[in-house]
């Protein structure tokens, strides 16, 4: 199950109704949506935050006794330190990132917005305070950095990825569960997903510590730190973009087989059902099973419980294929990261080719760390949403499915939506249990303020305290600001090359709408679930992300030019407007027709 990242879950009225509302640090004041909407880019839920605050700990906090750059006094503070639920959206403290890195040798604050939150020129600068630096935190957290580059750390993190998995084999069908069982289910699940969202933590830091120690050595040993960039892209093993090349599979096999591609073009409503009833689909529709038993618990909002992935939608996963069939044999994830193996290969001599004997040992320590940090980053969070959800195929339940039985059993008791259950409180589950109809005023209230948020954009970043919700921006599905032929926008490299091609303005996922070959996304933040939908487009561009978001990740393995941190991107690029992706240079340019 997802732990939605609040120490303490509080019901505030912040100008819509009570909703999941935390503490914010007084000594680290700073909060960005950057990397947190890649994972949580919907409003929680009261259920779900409230069930992992109650039971899961504080895995962040763990995390940062174990890197040992934070002081116990910083981590002990009575708010949302690292990581918490503001306006019903989750965000990750940016000042407290900036002083980790601001005691890391060689590092600094704009490393770190660079690496993971694609904030620059929108979050507020850093300001900073008394005990900023800290030569204990100092050296603390240098030994962790060594640890990740010459030591033994990942496969003791791994180790427990392992026993999770032991775990979820062991775990019994949801219909022979009693409702008692099915909450115990959930409960004893909660204790091993903090432990394994720690170590997540922690490997997604060692991955930006590696990423930042391979630029420095390019930039020192080469005189250029974007050559990390090459020396990332086609590693293989990337689990965030193996449903890319499974969807790009089923692709082929919708292609090559006339009587199922016209399942497709006659539109996306009845879809399933025409394949069902098409015989020639037979062996599309089992293909299709075994995918949704590999990559099923993956979705838009993968992370939250009460959210539809392709398991419980398959709407989605075939909306995806409906933009991938036509695209050409050009397009094929392994093709394309052939292509990017080479580049990597030539960019690994260059290494090896500059220095000294043992600079040429650091420098190649550092690539393996960060190589095997950035898999190993992908792999614990599909995990993750594993473990959140169920192979239901396999007759395996885990915290989604277990608790979508048990909301259904509940409203067919008591007449109310299976989806009732998400805006009840973990500590009113019994009370709910006995009488579900005696919150159903409880429930209106909070569904209809969940609703409310949801047509809302929340800040990107804030300090201190956050803006009431009747200043932020509506969401829209028009360009509100279209930029004139000749505009050059600029972000932060992703990955590098150049592609020109007319640009899909997509805000969501499930509705890709006419995004096809020679096309570039234009996305306003990327989790995994976008990330199939860069298969047929030639570039990618995003207004929020880092140089270790989904989006580069992905477009690294795929061999796509990109660009992330493209403030108001969606906005400004008109959908169908010509535009040139340089993914060297961070920049957009829209091209006169």
């Amino acid at each position: 199950m997802s732990r939605p990242p609040v120490s303490a879950v509080d019901l505030v009225d912040f100008g819509l109704g009570p909703y999941v509302h935390g503490t914010p640090s007084t000594r680290f004041p700073v909060y960005t949506r950057g990397n947190a909407g890649e994972v949580y880019p919907e409003v929680v839920f009261p259920f779900s935050a409230s069930l992992t605050a109650t039971m899961g700990g504080d895995p962040a906090i763990d995390a940062m006794r174990v890197v040992g750059i934070m002081t116990d006094a910083e981590l002990t503070e009575d708010a949302d330190v690292q990581m918490g639920v503001f306006g019903g959206y989750t965000y990750l403290n940016l000042s407290a990132s900036r002083v980790m890195a601001e005691r890391s040798p060689g590092a600094t604050a704009a490393d770190t917005d660079a690496t993971f939150l694609g904030s620059e020129g929108v979050a507020p600068p850093h300001v900073s305070q008394k005990g900023d630096r800290n030569l204990g935190a100092s050296l603390r957290g240098a030994r962790f950095g060594l640890s990740v580059v010459f030591g033994d750390r990942l496969p003791r993190l791994e180790a427990g990825q392992e026993a999770a998995e032991a775990w979820r084999a062991g775990v019994p069908p949801i219909q022979t569960m009693t409702d008692d069982e099915l909450i115990g289910t959930v409960e004893t699940a909660i204790p091993m997903m903090g432990d394994l969202f720690r170590d997540h933590l922690l490997i997604t830091g060692a991955s930006g510590i590696g990423l930042n120690l391979l630029r420095m050595v390019c930039e020192k040993r080469l005189g250029d730190a974007t050559v990390a960039l090459d020396l990332l892209g086609g590693i293989g093993d990337v689990a965030s973009a193996a449903p890319s090349h499974d969807l790009w599979a089923l692709s082929r096999m919708v292609r090559d087989a006339p009587a199922v591609a016209t399942c497709f073009t006659s539109g996306l409503e009845g879809l399933e059902d025409r394949l069902a009833a098409e015989p020639a689909a037979a062996g599309f529709l089992a293909a299709f099973e075994r995918f949704l038993s590999d990559h099923g618990s993956r979705g838009p909002n993968e992370w939250e419980v009460a959210c539809e992935v392709w398991d419980t939608d398959h709407r989605l996963p075939l909306a995806i294929i409906d933009r991938m069939w036509l695209a050409g044999d050009d397009h094929d994830p392994a093709v394309r990261a052939a292509r990017l193996a080479e580049a990597r290969a030539a960019a690994v001599d260059r290494l090896q080719a500059e220095g000294g004997r043992l600079g040429r040992r650091f420098a190649v320590r550092v690539h393996r760390s960060a190589v095997e940090y950035s898999r190993a980053r992908e792999r614990s969070k599909a995990l993750l949403v594993k473990i959140i959800h169920v192979q239901g195929q396999l007759g395996l339940v885990e915290d989604r499915l277990a608790l979508r039985e048990l909301g259904r059993r509940l409203a067919d008791r008591s007449g109310g939506r299976p989806d009732d259950l998400w805006f009840v409180l973990y500590g009113e589950l019994p009370a709910y249990r006995v009488d579900p109809a005696e919150f159903a005023d409880v429930i209106g209230s909070r569904r209809a303020t969940r609703d409310a948020l949801s047509r809302l954009v929340p800040p990107f970043a804030f300090s201190g305290t956050m803006p009431p919700p009747d200043t932020w921006d509506r969401r829209v599905d028009t360009v509100a600001d279209p930029a004139p032929p000749g505009t050059m926008l600029t972000g932060i490299p992703g990955c590098n090359g150049v592609a020109r091609g007319r640009a899909r303005v997509v805000l969501d996922p499930a509705d890709p709408g006419d995004l096809g070959p020679g096309d570039v996304l234009v996305a306003p933040i990327t989790d995994p679930a976008w990330t199939p939908l860069f298969v047929p487009v030639e570039a990618v561009v995003v207004d929020v992300g880092g140089q270790m978001s989904h989006a580069v990740i992905v477009s690294r393995e795929l061999g796509l030019p990109c660009v992330v941190a493209v403030t108001g991107a969606t906005r400004r690029i008109a959908d169908g407007a010509l535009v040139e992706v340089d993914g060297n240079a961070g920049t957009v340019r829209l091209v006169d027709d």
